[in-house]
């Protein structure tokens, strides 16, 4: 088991800075976005009803691996009243 612990820490390791910066706020944008529809008490369908979505495209938000364009962050803070990211 600690020959897998190990390998696991060595390539996690070999992950630029960058990428791990960029995988970190990707999963903090979807966090916000999942706070945020909790606090409405809005379901995925809701949301993507009210914003002319897909659902699959609120799942993709709230994967954590969607590249959200600035246009769509600017969106969704309009939407919910409240900043998404800050600068």
């Amino acid at each position: 088991m600690k020959d897998i612990r190990n390998k696991h820490r060595e390539i996690v390791g070999q992950v630029p800075l960058e990428i791990k910066e960029g995988i970190g706020l990707s999963f903090a944008i979807s966090n916000k976005i999942d706070v945020l529809m909790q606090e409405r008490g809005l379901s995925k369908k809701q949301l993507a009803d009210q914003l002319g979505k897909r659902p699959s495209e609120i799942t993709r938000w709230l994967s954590g691996q969607h590249n959200f364009t600035v246009s769509t962050l600017a969106m969704l803070s309009t939407f919910f009243g409240k900043s998404i990211i800050s600068v």
